[in-house]
């Protein structure tokens, strides 16, 4: 009896001894590293990725303590960035790019490719005349002023041959800009393609009355929206970053093989949004902005710096750099993505 109550007691014993020992060093590894996030805009399908990632437990996984918010515009996630109000954020690279030649005392970096084809846009209707770019030519384009897309006007015009002094251009805000369209107060308005084209669908518009003049497709050569960090923030806590874009990464995968039930973490965020305008929003970002020929090779998350540099060479056509015009490599920096294999899916 008392051979078997030393054994319990020896057990007992060492059972105490190791939970405090987990006790003792779990508790600084368990510790959430806050990390606040912006996105470019509302909670909507293209945002899928990133709740994803908070509703799967990916980022608590790395330890990270996550809360996203919504923006009105892709120029808000950079200025909330650089003030270091925000951690990180979402938002266009080439937007970015002039930000930090306009403020070389705030290194912002993108650090995550997400829309390797941008999904700027010129959205018109045929039944107002517009079917290819020159038909703007006469007609009045309705333009928010901090409209991601907008920034690219004169990279369009130039690369489309159109007389921009022959187009009236009317400042607009995001919420008018397709009631505008939808009622022939404007002939065609600038945005995001998945944005404009659900939003006019579900205002009436007949699908086969809208055009979408993707400016990729029309000369404008140029990368899209980026995941974006506070160098303070990078400098102080790589290991947060890291752990951030590994847990996005696992928060497109799932998005890319399973856009029906991902979209659901949106819908559970925006409470006037309905399934089937974010699923086809969704679907349209992944097909025509994410999943392609270049990340389809090479991996989600990377840039490819040739490219990256030509495309800010395009800005330079339209934009005079106050300082010397950067590098693609001054711009992204890709020491924080996940390695190369679980990147590629």
């Amino acid at each position: 009896m008392g051979v078997l109550n030393i054994a319990r007691l020896g057990r007992t014993g060492l059972a105490l001894a190791a939970t405090a020992a987990a006790v003792i060093f779990a508790g600084p590894a368990s510790a959430q590293q806050a990390v606040k996030f912006s996105l470019d805009f509302k909670f909507e399908g293209p945002a899928a990725p990133f709740v994803v990632a908070i509703d799967k437990g990916y980022f608590k996984a790395e330890g990270l303590d996550v809360t996203i918010d919504s923006a009105a515009g892709s120029l808000e996630p950079i200025t909330r960035v650089a003030s270091g109000t925000y951690d990180m954020g979402f938002g266009d690279i080439n937007s970015l790019i002039k930000f930090r030649d306009a403020n070389p005392g705030v290194p912002i970096k993108a650090v995550y490719m997400v829309y390797n084809k941008p999904p700027f846009s010129v959205v018109g209707r045929k039944s107002r005349g517009i079917n290819k770019p020159k038909d703007l030519e006469g007609k009045k384009l309705g333009a928010p002023a901090p409209d991601g897309a907008f920034a690219q006007w004169k990279i369009f015009t130039q690369a489309n041959g159109i007389d921009a002094s022959k187009v009236t251009v009317e400042n607009v805000g995001f919420p008018v800009r397709e009631p505008m369209l939808a009622a022939g107060q404007v002939d065609a308005i600038t945005g995001f393609s998945f944005s404009s084209f659900i939003n006019l669908k579900d205002r009436g518009v007949p699908v086969d009355d809208i055009v979408v003049l993707l400016m990729a497709d029309h000369g404008v050569n140029l990368y899209g929206n980026v995941i974006m960090v506070n160098p303070k923030f990078a400098a102080e806590k790589p290991q947060a970053v890291r752990g951030f874009l590994k847990a996005f990464t696992k928060g497109l995968r799932d998005t890319i093989a399973n856009p029906g039930t991902s979209v659901d973490s949106v819908l559970k965020r925006n409470d006037v949004a309905k399934k089937p305008a974010e699923l086809e929003r969704l679907q349209m970002a992944l097909r025509d902005n994410i999943v392609t020929a270049e990340t389809k090779a090479n991996g989600y998350g990377g840039v490819d710096l040739e490219r990256l540099d030509k495309s800010i060479a395009q800005i330079a056509l339209t934009y005079e750099f106050k300082n010397a015009r950067p590098k693609g490599a001054d711009v992204f920096d890709s020491s924080f993505l996940p390695p190369a294999a679980e990147r590629k899916f």
